[in-house]
This record gives C-alpha cells, sequence and structure tokens, in this order.
C-alpha cells in the first residue's frame, strides 16, 4: 500500500502490512449501513488486530475490558502444579528425585502435610484436580492430644462413637470464685434478734441505713463515715427501715405503729403518719406508694402527696405482716405472713389476686426477680425451710427447694440470673443459687446467730462479690 491509499484511510499502518490484513467487526443493526468498515468506525469496534492474513471464522462480541488468557498463567514456576517426573531406569536417585524431594517438602511446610499431596504420585496425581486437594482446607479440626482420656479437655471424653470427634469440644466453664471471708465487718450492737423484723437496706446512693434499738445509724460505702439519722426516744424504737428507689429519703417504721419519712442528706423528718395499732415491722417503696405492713395484721398505702395518713387498707392476714415487695414495674405488691400465707395484690384491687398457701412457716423472705416479668421467689421459716418460686400470671408454683434451714430473706442479682438467701436455725449460712438449675454457686458460713438481715449493693454486683453484699448477724455486719 503506498503512502497515498494510507493517508486515505486514515490510519497510519507499518509498510509490511496491507489494508486487506486489517480484520474490523462492527454490531450489526438493521438501520445502519455500512459501505466501508473504515469510515464510522470507532475505537471501541476493533476486536483483534493480528498479523494474520486468515480471519477468524467465529465472531465474538466487543469489548473494552482486558481479560487475560488463564492458559497463559505459568504456574508450573511456583511450583504449584503436579508434574510427572521421568522415572529412570535402574532405580531413582538423581536430580529428578531430588527436585521432587524438594517440591514435596516444600508443599509441606506452605500447606501442612494434610493438605492433600499425599495422593500425588511420580506418575501424576490420583483422582480430583491438583489444585482441589482431597480435604478441605477450611474445615476446623479437632486437636490431636497425645494424653490420655482422663484430661478433663481431651476430646477422647466424649467417647469414639460418640460422633462429635471431629467437632471442638468445649471445655466447661470453671466455677466463679467467691471470697470465703467479708470485705469488711462492722459492729452492731444493740441490734435485735427479730426474725419479724427488717433493719437494713442499701440506698442507690450507695448509703446502708441500720436500725440499732432507737436509733437509725447511715454508713456511706464510699466514704466510711457514720451519720446517726434519728432518735426515737425511750419510749419507742425502730422497727424496720426502707429506701426510696431514688435514695434521697427514707422510711421508718416504729414499735408504736407509726411510719416516719426522713431526708437522708439533711436528716430532716418530713412526715409522720399513723394508722397502725402496733408496731410496723416492714416497709416497701413503690415509685409513688409507700406500704407499710404491721403486727395489727393490715397493709396500709400511703402516698405522701395527699394529706392523709394512708389512702387504702389491704386486709388479708391472718397474722402479723412480715414481708412486703413491689414488683419492678409497680403493678403487683407481694406480702407475707406469720399465718404461712403469701398473698399477691395488684395496684387497684383491695383484695388479694393470688392466695399461696403451700408455706408451712413464717413467709418473710419475699423477692421480684429482675430478669423475668413475674417471678416471686418466697422463703419459709423454720418448720418449711424452702424456698418456691412462683408464676404470678398463672399463680402455679415453678420450683420448690429445701434449704435445710429457716429462710430469713432472699434477694436477685441484678447482673446474673442468681438468688441468694440468707438462713437462720440450724446453720445460720448464706448460699448463692443458680436459677434456675438452684445449683450450689457458694455456701458461706461465718455467722455464730441467725442471719436475719440482707441488703444488695447498688452497683448491681454480683452476690458475695466485693462489696456486693452485707448481712447483719445479731452483733456484727459482714
Amino acid at each position: 500500500m503506498d503512502s497515498t491509499q494510507r493517508r486515505k484511510s486514515g490510519i497510519n499502518l507499518p509498510a509490511s502490512m496491507s489494508e486487506t490484513s486489517l480484520r474490523l467487526e462492527t454490531f450489526s443493526s438493521p438501520s445502519i449501513k455500512l459501505s466501508s468498515p473504515l469510515k464510522s468506525m470507532s475505537p471501541r469496534t476493533i476486536s483483534n488486530l493480528s498479523a494474520s492474513s486468515s480471519p477468524s471464522k467465529s465472531a465474538s462480541a466487543c469489548s473494552d475490558r482486558f481479560i487475560p488468557c488463564r492458559s497463559s498463567s505459568r504456574l508450573h514456576t511456583f511450583g504449584l502444579i503436579e508434574k510427572a517426573s521421568p522415572v529412570k531406569e535402574g532405580g531413582g536417585g538423581g536430580g529428578g528425585g531430588g527436585s521432587e524431594a524438594y517440591s514435596r517438602l516444600l508443599k509441606s511446610e506452605l500447606f501442612g502435610t494434610d493438605f492433600g499431596f499425599s495422593d500425588f504420585s511420580a506418575g501424576g496425581y490420583k483422582g480430583g484436580s491438583p489444585m482441589s486437594p482431597s480435604k478441605n482446607m477450611l474445615r476446623f479440626k479437632t486437636e490431636q492430644h497425645s494424653s490420655g482420656p482422663n484430661l478433663p479437655f481431651s476430646p477422647s471424653i466424649l467417647g469414639q462413637d460418640s460422633g462429635l470427634s471431629s467437632e471442638v469440644s468445649t471445655p466447661p466453664k470453671p466455677p466463679r470464685k467467691v471470697p470465703k471471708t467479708p470485705h469488711k465487718v462492722l459492729d452492731a450492737p444493740a441490734l435485735q434478734d427479730d426474725f419479724y423484723l427488717n433493719l437494713v437496706d442499701w440506698s442507690s446512693q450507695n448509703v446502708l441505713a441500720v436500725g440499732l434499738g432507737t436509733c437509725v445509724y447511715l454508713w456511706s460505702a464510699s466514704n466510711s463515715r457514720v451519720t446517726k439519722l434519728c432518735d426515737l426516744g425511750p419510749n419507742d424504737g425502730v422497727c424496720s427501715v426502707q429506701w426510696t428507689r431514688e435514695g434521697s429519703y427514707i422510711s421508718v417504721g416504729t414499735s408504736l405503729g407509726q411510719v416516719q419519712v426522713w431526708d437522708g442528706t439533711q436528716c430532716k423528718r418530713v412526715r409522720t403518719m399513723g394508722g397502725h395499732q402496733t408496731r410496723t415491722g416492714v416497709l416497701a417503696w413503690s415509685s409513688r406508694i409507700l406500704s407499710s405492713g404491721s403486727r395489727d395484721r393490715n397493709i396500709l398505702q400511703h402516698d405522701l402527696r395527699v394529706p392523709s395518713d394512708y389512702i387504702s387498707k389491704l386486709v388479708g392476714h391472718k397474722s402479723e405482716v412480715c414481708g412486703l415487695k413491689w414488683s419492678h414495674d409497680d403493678r403487683e405488691l407481694a406480702s407475707g405472713g406469720n399465718d404461712n400465707q403469701l398473698l399477691v395484690w395488684n395496684q387497684h384491687s383491695q383484695q388479694p389476686i393470688l392466695k399461696l398457701t403451700e408455706h408451712t412457716a413464717a413467709v418473710k423472705a419475699i423477692a421480684w426477680s429482675p430478669h423475668q416479668n413475674g417471678l416471686l421467689a418466697s422463703g419459709g421459716g423454720t418448720a418449711d425451710r424452702c424456698i418456691r418460686f412462683w408464676n404470678t400470671s398463672s399463680g402455679n408454683q415453678l420450683n420448690r427447694v429445701d434449704t435445710g434451714s429457716q429462710v430469713c430473706n432472699l434477694a436477685w442479682s441484678k447482673n446474673v440470673n442468681e438468688i441468694v438467701s440468707t438462713h437462720g436455725y440450724s446453720q445460720n449460712q448464706i448460699m448463692v443459687w443458680k436459677y434456675p438449675s438452684m445449683a450450689k454457686v457458694a455456701t458461706l458460713t461465718g455467722h455464730s446467730l441467725r442471719v436475719l438481715y440482707l441488703a444488695m449493693s447498688p452497683d448491681g454486683q454480683a452476690p458475695v462479690k466485693d462489696t456486693g453484699l452485707w448481712s447483719l448477724g445479731r452483733t456484727q455486719i459482714r
């Protein structure tokens, strides 16, 4: 092709190439007709530029991407494809054998001995692709231990025929360590040894209140400072204490049947309410209502927003009321009495919605679960010694555990599904239980007399951990 022809075509071609050797392809369209392949061409319509003079027999789709040819990948350079090595006559040895041994050693170091190259032979590989090993590389395999089957984490414990030998065995979680000694011991002289009283409570502001004789003392857990809140005088005595949920005010039940409300920060009395004929041994706050139980067998509902002493009276027990707890949603109030009854009231009813009479002794220990709505735990006295769990929605008893001792208090952990119980006759112990299995997490001893009072720390720590639990014996706070 001379220079005039090359200039006319619009493409500069080497002198050794002719215009006929250039193969151009375009998309065919019924509405477009090209008289010449060189007049309306675009760079994207060029699919192949070959120096060969013979055109391709099959047309291919045009594309502007570069797709490499996989067959040109030089995988053999890295020794990733097993090649048949010639076997010399008269035995092996020589350079071929050494190269093969080095290749196997290299693969073993890179991929492990169980990668699947053991299926290859000198004359080729047996079955499957050389790049597809006979074993799954990503499968998690149990480590093979050479120790005996008596080790605690050995997979052979599960048995050879259990079908779980190929699965990883989860080792058992070690039991939580519970301190066997108290974090702190405080003297508590004049602490009454009375099963029906409630003389200790811990506020949400980390202040412990203790009723001792005629006085109430506050102990700050943050700085260990002790403050005397009040003194009721020689003619009265402290029978119960209970903080509000916010921790700013504290209610005090007295021997004369009064209910006093104090400002815990300023140590000032805010309100005094009557209504009971005799001692007020138990108190319980909801968000807005203060409930008080007395030896006169009645439960009074107090509202500080109204001037009257109480807004309603709940009558149902036949003996002294010694246990009282509001549910966490303020919908239900549980009460226990010396008549062995556990009654459940709702916030609008004057009659109990549930009467649970399975206990055979006084019911003082009551605790609502913070983990499950409607789950109530109760404990009986010396003649009963049982912890019972109830579904208050259906009224059914869910479980029953005989503790072997008088159940004085119950408290749920806020963070884990565990419950702690304190006991009196005859072992005076503290026990931590895992719910719902009721497996014993810990059993603590150390009190010489009954562990009558219990309070949980406001930080929500697990029971009997650091400052997570305070219990009062007759003369000591632990």
